[in-house]
């Protein structure tokens, strides 16, 4: 074989091997098993929207997506592996509030939460609510107010820095009372001890309180958000009741390492996002009080930037103090 021939054969393999390359992280994705880290035990809002996108792109590309949970560090542990993680679309996360929300705000943790990762869909949320006791003598967000101011009262969250947490600070703020801080490990045990009037309110996700509130044990008296929730029509909105900026809501997107290629964000937001417009979809998640919330990748990107500052302006603001 001569030079000429030589040459252009060697061309045309490395050309070849490039096209099966591009097409190997375009066309043909995924061509292997995609792994979606959740960043928590199994059980909970986060688990379930975890599983149920899992199930979702696995109908809907023909490759296994299986759910790993990696709890630890309020989500940071989770957060670090899919940050170091190779970002070619086969190792991504559910995020939410708290990783790419509360944490960034409220703790020295070794991630950027806009930086070092692609955001590639918004999935669903739900609003929080503000709750008190069945013992508590206030029916409306008006009462409960005038009561705070006389009476000593303590409110449970789901951990320091969480959002349970600092809705509640951004509420006494907004409404110049003080209330003892009691965290726990986790909303379970929060919602417990209100129930049992260890403590006299809180401010939990509609879909960890839902229950107990059809149940009477607890009395929504204003829930987050720009509108009423369906499940609880005759509850106002904080903005209705005058409070400006309580639009904050439990939220979980898809998350993956930073510098993912365009051509894969797009296909995973755009199978996302036809997923959760389904009606079968919507009624699943609609029976845990969860909002199909539906973004280009970057809306979430812009949404997850804005929900990092909200957090970090509020934190200061009340000079909470920050956790290593």
């Amino acid at each position: 074989m001569n030079r000429r021939n030589f040459s252009q054969g060697t061309l045309a393999a490395i050309v070849s091997v490039m096209a099966q390359s591009a097409f190997a992280q375009t066309g043909a994705y995924p061509n292997r098993t995609v792994k979606i880290i959740a960043p928590v035990a199994p059980g909970g809002g986060v688990d379930l929207v975890a599983r149920t996108v899992a199930e979702r792109m696995q109908k809907a590309l023909g490759q296994a997506f299986i759910v790993e949970n990696m709890s630890g560090g309020g989500g940071v542990i989770a957060s670090q592996v899919t940050m170091r993680a190779a970002p070619d679309g086969y190792t991504l996360m559910l995020g939410y509030v708290a990783t790419h929300g509360t944490n960034p705000a409220m703790r020295n943790i070794p991630y950027n939460a806009v930086k070092d990762f692609t955001a590639i869909a918004m999935v669903a949320g739900t609003p929080n609510v503000f709750v008190v006791s069945a013992g508590v003598a206030a029916n409306t967000l008006k009462d409960f107010v005038a009561l705070a101011k006389k009476t000593p009262l303590s409110f449970g969250t789901s951990g320091q820095g969480s959002l349970t947490h600092l809705l509640v600070e951004q509420f006494k703020l907004a409404s110049d009372f003080q209330a003892t801080h009691a965290p726990y490990r986790g909303i379970t045990p929060a919602i417990t001890d209100v129930l049992g009037g260890q403590t006299q309110f809180m401010m939990p996700g509609l879909a960890a309180a839902l229950q107990h509130i059809k149940s009477g044990k607890l009395r929504p008296l204003a829930v987050t958000g720009s509108k009423r929730h369906p499940a609880l029509p005759d509850v106002p909105t904080f903005e209705e009741l005058g409070y400006k900026g309580f639009t904050a809501v439990q939220w979980y997107g898809i998350v993956g390492p930073a510098k993912m290629p365009a051509s894969i964000v797009a296909r995973l937001n755009e199978e996302i996002n036809k997923a959760i417009s389904t009606p079968e979809l919507r009624e699943r998640l609609s029976g845990e009080a969860l909002d199909l919330m539906p973004m280009t990748s970057a809306e979430f990107a812009a949404f997850i930037e804005a929900e990092v500052a909200r957090w970090t302006k509020l934190v200061r603001d009340r000079n909470i103090e920050i956790n290593t």
